[in-house]
């Protein structure tokens, strides 16, 4: 059960945050044009590339990489295809990890490096067996960190990530690659850099403005503004001991709830399952009228639930980038009531495509980051 009070105890909050989560949420922002600093610093805005490259190859370890490689793929998915190269190995520690170059990649791609660490040998054997085969190596990682020693100088072009303040790397290492504020420091400098190379439009102003739309967006859900006008608080609050089948509408719309499913699993230690609209229907449809189901059991009503642990019911998350035109949120909202199944619904403010994406990606952050705090027997909970 979600501990309802705490969401309206500021100061309870920060005690209970000993991870940094919260302010990595209300941070976003700021890492935003930190880390289009370092991009321009590094030399990505003096670049004057002879053509795109044929294809993106990303590689890096964790939630953050693997929603990095998700969000390039739906921003330049029409001008090259993305591939995230998955990791290999005997565990999920830096040292295991392992990584491939697929047969045909060579001089025409492009491989990016996201990573919170930067201690892989496999990401620098990578980048050594790229640079062999004349493939562009870019790589966004800790400044001190062996990586940026095997691609700097004529390996490849290093930027170095964008830390909060007083933030060491080791500081929050465990929940860092999932944290709000590691997303943005990997993926800004390869934002700046996509549009360079002619792949996404993203030019230092759109950057400007993501800050802006993400400071705005730690206003309206920070921990001091309370849950009835909070929208993350209201969503951690509505998906407390549910199972939150977040269908998403719009191609942006489409990495965040992926994202949001993965961070609530990893932060909040809360299963959750993302499919994109029409087919989250038919493939969520059964979840709907199952064990799931909002009236699953109706006789059971007066059992003793002192005793054992409430059983998950599922509820819809509505994730729409640029509601309008061709929608099945209509049919969406049908089949959800249709089936006694409550409904959350999430859409940005109108902007750019990069703000909308920034408020959908800020807001389900936070929401993550307060279900995780809030949650009795979680790591981060704490009585008050």
């Amino acid at each position: 059960m979600l501990d309802e009070t705490l969401l309206d105890a500021p100061d309870a909050l920060a005690l209970a945050d000993r991870r940094g989560l919260l302010r990595g949420a209300a941070e976003a922002g700021a890492r935003v044009r930190t880390a289009a600093r370092h991009a321009s610093e590094a030399g990505i805005a003096d670049l004057h590339p002879e053509g795109r490259p044929r294809a993106v190859l990303v590689a890096g370890p964790g939630t953050a990489a693997a929603g990095v490689a998700d969000l390039i793929g739906a921003l330049a998915g029409a001008s090259a295809p993305v591939v995230r190269l998955q990791p290999t190995g005997v565990a999920p520690a830096a040292g295991a990890l392992r990584w491939a170059l697929p047969g045909w990649a060579g001089s025409v791609d492009l491989l990016l490096l996201p990573t919170t660490d930067g201690s892989e040998p496999g990401l620098a054997l990578l980048a050594e067996q790229a640079y062999r085969r004349g493939i562009t190596v870019v790589a966004v990682a800790p400044k001190a960190s062996p990586l940026a020693e095997a691609v700097g100088g004529s390996h490849g072009l290093f930027v170095p990530m964008a830390t909060a303040p007083n933030e060491s790397p080791d500081e929050y290492a465990e929940s860092l690659a999932a944290s709000p504020g590691a997303l943005w420091a990997l993926f800004t400098p390869l934002l700046a850099l996509l549009d360079r190379v002619g792949l996404v439009d993203a030019p230092p102003e759109a950057l400007e403005k993501v800050a802006d739309r993400l400071d705005r967006t730690a206003e309206r859900c920070g921990p001091a503004i309370a849950t009835y006008s909070n929208p993350a608080k209201t969503l951690a609050a509505e998906l407390a001991d549910s199972l939150p089948l977040i269908w998403t509408e719009g191609y942006a719309a489409g990495p965040a709830g992926r994202r949001f499913a993965s961070v609530l699993a990893e932060l909040a230690g809360l299963p959750a399952l993302a499919a994109e609209l029409p087919e989250a229907l038919p493939a969520h449809g059964v979840l709907l009228a199952g064990d799931y189901a909002a009236g699953a059991d109706p006789d059971d009503f007066f059992r003793d639930r002192v005793e054992e642990s409430q059983a998950l019911r599922a509820r819809v998350v509505l994730l729409r980038d640029k509601p309008g035109g061709l929608t099945a949120a209509p049919a969406a909202r049908e089949l959800a009531l249709g089936h006694e199944t409550a409904i959350s619904e999430l859409e940005p403010e109108e902007g750019g495509d990069l703000e909308t994406l920034a408020e959908l990606l800020a807001v389900t952050d936070f929401a993550a980051v307060y279900l995780a705090l809030a949650t009795p027997g979680h790591p981060d909970h704490s009585t008050h």
